[in-house]
């Protein structure tokens, strides 16, 4: 997940880091470690009441069998202490010994496969934004053209809305090129605010907690250390956050949209095919990418992985969600936008090698091979496999913007039973004026809970390395976690059963609790703190369910409807004998 969510950066634009006028209180990470797996009750905390989960199916005196949970995503740190020991490994695989063991076409598949990668060990980072593939994929074929829609197949339909949207929505304003102005204007100020600060601190690499721990001799360096804390602070960025990321971050954003602005006269770099050389066009050539599961970038996985299944009796570290969890790992996921030809593959290996929920913290607005995902998501569905699905953070209502994968099958009007949509909720005490997350997509029909999301703690590549992200990716795997509890601890729930015991038993919202529609502007004193029921929503109107997910009310859900079950089978039983 990026420090910055799509929000963040239009309020970067707005905001060149050279004075603050206002103060923020700021709560340290160290308080907030784990608050997601915190119960309200209890800890006044909008966790998914864990402790409390565990403790029932103590009382119980349930058993867990192991379960696979697949993360399709861009890399897992394989040897990170608190991920080796849930780590899946291939059992039909000899690891390293140039055979395909198995003979399932992926050679040394032992943690799982690489989608992005080349035999020669090569790795696709970066990729394009779909967007501008769509774009050139079909330029040929419709530009310039009188298009009768009522004279085109059904998929040429679906081909054309694709296309046209893409061609509106590369057509550069005003507005975007005073964006990347202003972004251009920031990056420069933070380089010069941390070049001031390096050359006084004698390092040119710190956090912002130990930035504010070092004392200034010169006003110019004072005045940096100012600017760059207050303008940090003013974005939720956490503490332990490095300003070479930020930096990063940002640089990479801006060449971005460079690239858009010429985006309808260039086609999009060739990442992928450069380096896969696979047929693209071909979901039937499969037999491509390699071994490593990490990749060049493992940051995002890494974390995911760790908020599902972190070991949790190693005693140091993070507790995942679940126990007795085996995470598979599928890398299918760049710095950029995904390809569905590797999605639907990923999804396709993991229902092959027995994983029982998948989680996918990734999308797109657009999806040119979605009768491939389609029909991996029937092929995950016919084998009972739940995936959850990250709803996004762009602050969009996607019960009116596309957003892919979905359960809406193509040409149809069925969706997928065994998919969940998941947006991100916060904290109060991280976010006082709404419990829903700025950046989280949002949607009545489209998006089915919300988890939390904001400031989650978790592993980081690195072998011992820990922090914070957030996004709708984070809440993902937290509902990820939970699906995998209950289908560990009650497996004879199916893949719907679960998404059931989930969605019925939400923490619900009370009206009174503050709540703002993501990516709403809203206007603030100076200490930050908005007044009155101007912005003011309410929570239950942001998803299908109205609340958020709670493992300790899904586990008992599933108590219950597993008992049902179970009397209702021996009740059949009895009556055939």
């Amino acid at each position: 997940m990026k420090i910055f969510t799509k929000v963040l950066y239009r309020l970067f634009a707005c905001i060149l880091f050279t004075v603050f006028i206002c103060s923020y209180t700021y709560a340290q990470t160290d308080k907030l470690k784990g608050w997601h797996l915190l119960d309200f009750a209890k800890d006044s905390f909008y966790g998914i009441s864990l402790n409390k989960a565990y403790d029932f199916l103590k009382e119980k005196n349930k058993r867990a069998t192991p379960i696979i949970v697949a993360v399709i995503d861009g890399g897992i740190d394989t040897s990170h202490e608190d991920l080796k020991n849930v780590l899946w490994h291939n059992p039909k695989e000899i690891a390293n010994n140039g055979i395909d063991d198995d003979h399932n076409g992926y050679i040394d598949d032992v943690y799982g496969w690489n989608f992005l990668g080349n035999k020669d060990g090569s790795n696709v980072k970066k990729a394009s934004d779909e967007k501008t593939r769509v774009y050139h994929l079909y330029k040929e074929k419709f530009a310039g053209k009188e298009i009768d829609t009522s004279q085109l197949t059904t998929t040429e339909k679906y081909q054309y809305s694709m296309w046209k949207r893409s061609n509106d929505e590369l057509s550069v304003n005003g507005d975007d090129q005073v964006e990347t102005l202003m972004l251009e204007a920031t990056a420069k100020a933070i380089k010069r605010q941390c070049k001031i600060i390096g050359d006084e601190f004698g390092r040119s690499e710190f956090t912002l907690e130990e930035l504010e721990k070092f004392e200034p001799k010169t006003k110019q360096a004072k005045d940096a250390k100012y600017a760059y804390v207050s303008g940090m602070k003013m974005l939720s960025v956490d503490s332990d956050e490095k300003n070479t990321n930020i930096i990063k971050e940002l640089e990479d954003y801006i060449e971005n949209k460079k690239a858009l602005a010429t985006a309808k006269t260039t086609p999009p770099p060739s990442y992928r095919s450069d380096i896969v050389k696979d047929d693209d066009k071909n979901i039937n050539d499969k037999y491509y990418g390699n071994k490593d599961v990490m990749g060049p970038d493992a940051m995002h996985g890494t974390h995911v992985s760790g908020i599902i299944a972190a070991d949790r009796n190693n005693h140091i570290g993070v507790n995942g969600v679940a126990d007795n969890v085996k995470i598979l790992t599928v890398r299918a996921v760049p710095d950029g936008d995904e390809y569905d030809k590797d999605i639907a593959l990923g999804i396709f290996y993991a229902v092959d090698n027995g994983a029982k929920v998948i989680n996918m913290s990734f999308g797109k607005a657009y999806s040119p091979g979605k009768n491939w995902i389609d029909s991996a998501v029937r092929y995950a569905e016919k084998h009972d496999v739940l995936l959850v699905h990250a709803a996004g953070n762009e602050s969009y209502n996607i019960d009116e913007k596309n957003n892919y994968p979905c359960p809406d099958y193509l040409n149809s009007t069925t969706k997928a039973s065994n998919f969940i949509t998941v947006g991100a909720s916060s904290d109060l005490h991280i976010t006082p004026n709404s419990l829903a997350a700025d950046f989280s997509n949002y949607g009545k029909q489209n998006v089915d809970v919300f988890a939390p999301g904001v400031k989650i703690y978790s592993t980081l590549p690195g072998g011992n390395q820990y922090g914070n992200l957030q996004g709708t990716s984070m809440a993902s795997p937290v509902v990820a976690g939970i699906a995998a509890l209950i289908r560990s601890y009650y497996p004879s729930l199916t893949a719907q059963q679960v998404k059931k015991c989930i969605e019925e038993s939400v923490m619900k919202i009370a009206d009174s609790i503050p709540c703002m529609k993501p990516g709403t502007k809203v206007e603030a004193d100076m200490n930050g703190n908005v007044s009155g029921d101007k912005y003011k929503i309410s929570f239950s109107t942001l998803s299908k369910t109205g609340g958020i997910a709670n493992a300790y009310n899904a586990i008992r859900y599933a108590d219950t409807l597993a008992a049902s079950l179970n009397e209702k089978n021996n009740s059949i039983k009895k009556k055939k004998n």
